[in-house]
């Protein structure tokens, strides 16, 4: 046995089943997550269940399920949605207390912008107090119709009166500045000028909201009559549906289609319900737009950092004081990166922002508050530890013949660090930021209190001057999955949303380390003499 632990063999195998256990672990959590995650966009049969007290429910089947400490005993969990009727999306039904399961034809799901799906038969549209007769094809126009008018109406909310309020806010600071200013005929006149064109916004303004008002009036006039399982006829406005399908009817085709279609929905679309429905575009941009800001951070400080540790200090009191620090970096809590960032960022640097640059703006703060860059620069202090270590090994593996010919070519220590030892340890900055990339896309808790919000109004990068606004609060795909599994009103219909979001993050914390991977794979190639 001492022979056999002597080769080294036994040490082998074990770091081998404990790497393939650990890949499997990964893999069956990321299958797992998919199953979850990515049935949410099939559509699935509608099924009617009569039960033993001649009642009469449909819905999808979300789950069967053997019932805890009765033998052969099962029951199932029906989606019946209409939420706003029946007050809950679930309800569980004992399977001995049904008498029959069947797929009605005729049968419909019906997505809403409020209060989820609705399931049930189409009677027609309400016309006065009758109602016309009205089939699904003839209810496709319509709905086409209604897509365009609430494109229209979005687009005059967003675009057209956002444009006017950040033109109107813009002259207010504007005026607010003037009228601090010693009064004089030129500051008089200029005070005239902007009134007269807040004047003209404010008109423009009215004529927006009343096209607004005449938009939504004429939304309201087609309804159309919902039948549901028991019976009961409910009224739909026709503006209030995004889609209506009959899954009974699709084939495996229409259905791949739908299912294609709902999921470039889901990632490029913006987020309703509380972020239970709709897609998680803001999400994903905001946490993308953090961590190439938090890259741009951390990889000069950590750079400059391990240059100066490994080629411009000695082993002395000062060097072994800050490998220290950077060493008890890494151990810190994140939730007090967060603090810190808050107090330093936000309060110190973002207050005092305000006060030289913005004080017009005071009380209401505008760096002095929240936002996407001092998020990123709280995660990139939290991050500096791993591009320390990554950058010193890197630039450890420089072969010290390429330093001394650079030398003797009569080249400075400067010049030698510039042109030589960084180009060939890049491949090892860019693992270090590759690791700090993976690690601060997934962070959330110091975010919470650094910038991130439910629901932002507007993204970061927009069309107004100067384009990119780096104090506006984000969203982040981190704290959407904790928000929506945890601060979500509807939990249990929201449970799918949470699995398909962190898949969402898996994939863009996976594509932003491909890229990096793939430009530190070239320059090695490039660099061949690399110990790397």
């Amino acid at each position: 046995m001492k022979k056999i632990f002597k080769t080294g063999k036994p040490y082998i195998w074990l770091s081998g089943g404990t790497l393939t256990i650990s890949l499997l672990m990964i893999f069956g959590l990321v299958t797992l997550i998919m199953i979850k995650g990515l049935g949410i966009f099939w559509p699935h049969n509608i099924t009617s269940l009569v039960l033993n007290d001649n009642s009469t429910v449909i819905g999808e089947v979300a789950k069967v399920e053997p019932i805890p400490n009765l033998k052969d005993a099962y029951r199932t969990k029906l989606k019946i949605g209409n939420r706003d009727i029946y007050g809950m999306d679930f309800r569980w039904f004992d399977n001995s207390s049904v008498l029959s399961r069947d797929f009605p034809p005729t049968a419909l799901t019906i997505e809403r912008r409020e209060w989820g799906n609705m399931y049930g038969f189409l009677r027609g549209m309400k016309h006065d107090s009758s109602i016309v007769p009205l089939s699904l094809t003839d209810l496709k126009p319509l709905l086409k119709e209604s897509k365009s008018l609430y494109k229209r109406i979005r687009h005059i909310e967003k675009k057209e009166i956002g444009k006017i309020n950040h033109k109107m806010e813009k002259h207010r600071l504007s005026l607010k500045s003037l009228e601090r200013e010693p009064q004089s005929d030129s500051i008089l006149r200029k005070i005239g000028a902007i009134k007269s064109k807040v004047e003209e916004l404010e008109t423009l303004y009215t004529e927006k909201v009343d096209t607004l008002t005449d938009l939504y009036t004429s939304a309201k006039g087609k309804e159309v009559v919902i039948q549901l399982a028991d019976r009961r006829e409910e009224s739909l406005p026709i503006f209030q549906i995004i889609r209506i399908y009959d899954p009974n009817q699709m084939g495996v085709y229409a259905k791949s289609c739908f299912y294609v279609q709902k999921f470039w929905e889901f990632v490029s679309a913006e987020p309703r319900e509380a972020n239970t429905e709709g897609g998680v575009f803001p999400a994903i941009f905001g946490t993308v737009i953090m961590v190439l800001i938090m890259s741009l951070a951390v990889t000069p400080l950590g750079v400059i950092t391990a240059v100066f540790l490994r080629e411009y200090t000695s082993d002395n009191i000062f060097s072994r004081i800050v490998r220290i620090s950077v060493n008890n970096l890494a151990g810190v809590p994140s939730i007090v990166f967060g603090v810190f960032g808050l107090g330093f960022f936000i309060y110190f640097i973002g207050g005092g922002i305000d006060k030289m640059f913005f004080s017009e703006s005071l009380p209401t703060p505008t760096f002095g508050t929240g936002g996407i860059l001092w998020a990123s620069l709280t995660l990139a202090l939290m991050t500096v530890p791993v591009v320390v270590v990554a950058t010193e090994e890197g630039i450890s593996s420089v072969p010290k013949s390429l330093k001394e010919a650079s030398y003797g070519l009569g080249a400075t220590k400067f010049e030698t660090l510039w042109r030589v030892t960084l180009p060939q340890a890049t491949p090892g900055i860019l693992t270090g930021m590759i690791l700090a990339m993976a690690r601060a896309a997934g962070e959330v808790a110091p975010l919470m209190i650094t910038g991130v919000v439910k629901l932002a109004p507007s993204l970061p990068l927009d069309s107004y001057s100067p384009f990119i606004h780096l104090e506006r609060k984000f969203m982040h795909l981190g704290f959407h999955i904790y928000d929506v599994g945890f601060q979500s009103p509807n939990v249990e219909a929201a449970l799918p949303m949470v699995y398909t979001t962190t898949l969402i993050l898996l994939l863009t914390v996976l594509a932003l380390n491909l890229v990096a991977i793939i430009v530190r794979n070239k320059l090695r190639k490039k660099y061949v003499s690399s110990a790397l």
